[in-house]
């Protein structure tokens, strides 16, 4: 089915008989949002990741650079708090970055905008709040809900 189609037409169906039904194209709640206005949430989710992460390496080598000009420091264990907390940020972006991509090679495959657990839509407020969003609200609750 074509993502950007109308609610209101109807699209012929075949099964593997032969046989021909026809059904409803989706509501206008199930159409997904059109690939030009997705492709710019996720670029511009990507820039903004990619700006942070270079922020953050860069300020976590700068931290690097200041403790160990430090001859003595009232806390040893400072440092390596400092380090863990980087690490920690740089990987979350690291995270999201994979997620940006994952999203993007789902729009190029034409399956964005919908859950990859149960391919059903994605509501595109969804979408333009989490571009990168692969699971419907419920199936992400139901996860939080498991953990």
């Amino acid at each position: 089915m074509d993502r950007t189609s109308r609610p209101g037409t109807a699209i012929l169906v075949t099964a593997g008989t032969g046989a021909a039904r026809v059904r409803a194209e989706p509501t206008e709640k199930e159409v997904a949002m059109d690939d030009e206005t997705a492709r710019a949430l996720l670029e511009a989710e990507r820039a903004r990741v990619e700006d942070l992460l270079q922020s953050s390496r860069a300020a976590s080598g700068e931290d690097r650079s200041a403790q160990e000009s430090e001859i003595a420091t009232s806390d040893a264990a400072e440092p390596l708090a400092a380090e863990g907390v980087d690490q920690a940020v740089t990987a979350s972006l690291v995270r999201r970055l994979d997620a940006v991509h994952r999203a993007m090679a789902r729009l190029e495959a034409g399956t964005y905008g919908r859950s990859v657990r149960s391919g059903q839509p994605i509501p595109d407020e969804r979408l333009e709040a989490d571009p990168t969003a692969e699971l419907t609200i419920e199936e992400a609750r139901a996860d939080a809900a498991h953990r």
